[in-house]
């Protein structure tokens, strides 16, 4: 099983309304090397995003509806595709066009809802 290296799930999102630099591409690698493997960031830097996959129908959903309520906790949102067996989970700070910590908490977070479910 797959253990993250640093706790991102044990922090907060911080609003972000615009004014801060996203991320460079170094400061995205370090933070995406302390995620599950299977999560990738785009070819322009801007997002990151994984693919969850489930046997059926109920439990992607069941899923999507978990990823959601993170959301709304943590106020920074994703991208959800839905399909019959998998979730897309797409994270970007649109206020900065790019991606931050925030992204990347939200990533561990909705990892942490597999990892706690095997």
């Amino acid at each position: 099983m797959w253990v993250m290296t640093t706790d991102l799930a044990s922090k907060t999102c911080k609003p972000c309304e615009g004014g801060v630099k996203p991320l460079t591409r170094e400061q995205s690698a370090k933070l995406l090397a302390a995620l599950h493997p299977d999560w990738e960031i785009s070819s322009d830097g801007l997002e990151i995003s994984r693919q969850y996959d489930f046997p059926a129908y109920s439990r992607t959903l069941g899923f999507a509806n978990a990823a959601a309520w993170i959301a709304i906790s943590e106020g920074h949102h994703p991208v959800l595709t839905v399909s019959y067996g998998s979730c897309e989970v797409s994270y970007t700070t649109h206020a900065i066009n790019g991606l931050s910590d925030n992204d990347f908490i939200c990533a561990a977070k909705t990892d942490r809802l597999i990892n706690t479910a095997e």
